[in-house]
Formats: structure tokens, sequence, C-alpha cells
């Protein structure tokens, strides 16, 4: 049996991050939730998250900004960014610094699994 793949989800909203939290977790996955990217940063899971599903838009530091100080630590972890404000702007911003997906909420459950498939063979790939 394999162990599952562990998704952070970070969002300062409570109620998005219940409604992910719920729907990962009934789907196998292993989720661990933060109310910001701080939080995230300094959590043990840091070292052991598989993907990161984070907010774009969030006090202190953005999501995009989380996933640019991650790559400057020399983290590889696949992202994928959800918006309730897409821009086209920060879209290509969080594209060109690595993102998976760039989603709009509210998204559909099988959009949201499928990026989430797709980030977690390239974190895979990248492990090999």
């Amino acid at each position: 049996m394999s162990v599952p793949s562990v998704i952070s989800v970070i969002d300062d909203d409570p109620s998005v991050r219940l409604a992910t939290n719920n729907l990962l977790t009934s789907r196998g996955y292993t989720v661990y939730i933060f109310g910001s990217a701080l939080e995230f940063l300094q959590s043990p899971e840091l070292r052991t998250t598989s993907c990161v599903i984070a907010d774009v838009q969030m006090s202190v530091m953005s999501g995009v900004d989380l996933l640019m100080h991650m790559r400057g630590l020399g983290h590889r972890t696949p992202f994928i960014f959800m918006t309730a404000f897409p821009d086209d702007a920060v879209r290509d911003r969080a594209l060109k610094a690595g993102a998976i997906c760039f989603l709009a909420k509210p998204f559909s459950t099988p959009v949201l699994i499928k990026c989430l498939e797709a980030a977690l063979s390239k974190h895979s790939e990248a492990k090999t």
C-alpha cells in the first residue's frame, strides 16, 4: 500500500480551507491546512508536502511570493493557485514562477483533481 500524498492548503478564508480539506481527505490525501504563507513556512510540513494549493491573494505574503520564496530556498514542490480575483498579469507571473495550474474560484472538483494529479506526477518525476 502506498503512502498518501501530502497536500498543504494555504488560504486565509477558513471556509475554503475546510471545503478543500474535506474534498481532498475524502479522496485519500493527507491534508494540512494553513491560514497564511508564514504559518506554512514555519511548519514541519514544509519539507513533507507533495503539493501546495494556495490562494493568490493573502495578507503579508501572497501565494506567488510564497512560491518564489520556496524556489529561492531550493524547494521544488509543485504549486496550484486558486483565486477569486483572476488577473492575467498575476496568472502569467504565477505560471512563469512554476505553478502547475491557476484556478478561478469557484472551480469544479474534476478540474482541481486533474491539476492535482498533474502536480503529483511532476513531483514524483522530480524525485526520481
